[in-house]
């Protein structure tokens, strides 16, 4: 005689554990359609040599706007089903984006030491008083602190 299994404790695509659901990686391919191919990169120890090895793993993500290029680092989340035979992680946010890189102090784009974005003389002249305000605060507590050890010493 078979045996009756209840609705319930059937397993289904749905209730199956997902073991990652954040990943982050980088992006080495969008010619996809709305797809990105992402590599994500682990290091994983030998037991045997003890010696920690870079794993790489490809995943394919769901990236509706195609707004990823080649080389960004971004961070996947997974789906909780498949949306195609490959397609299981989804695009939640890109992380760094690749050449566009932006100067901290400036707040302008460059490229290495090449600033993309003309510097106008008013940024310029800020920058120079910012700089000597940075210095002049640095320079005085040290300069401070070597007077009184002169002092002490001469005492």
């Amino acid at each position: 005689m078979r045996e009756v299994i209840p609705v319930c404790c059937k397993m289904s695509a749905k209730t199956a554990s997902i073991h990652a659901k954040w990943i982050i990686g980088k992006v080495i391919g969008t010619k996809m359609q709305k797809t990105a191919k992402v590599r994500v990169t682990r290091l994983v120890l030998n037991p045997y040599l003890l010696k920690y090895y870079n794993k790489r793993k490809t995943y394919f993500a769901h990236d509706p706007l195609e707004q990823c290029t080649v080389g960004d680092i971004v961070l996947l989340q997974a789906l909780p089903e498949r949306r195609t035979k490959h397609v299981q992680h989804r695009l939640a946010e890109i992380v760094y984006k690749v050449g566009n890189v932006t100067d901290p102090v400036t707040g302008k784009r460059c490229a290495g030491s090449v600033f993309l974005e003309p510097l106008d003389d008013h940024s310029t002249a800020s920058l120079t008083e910012k700089l000597h305000e940075l210095s002049i605060a640095a320079a005085q507590p040290a300069a401070e602190g070597k007077n009184s050890e002169l002092a002490s010493s001469l005492k």
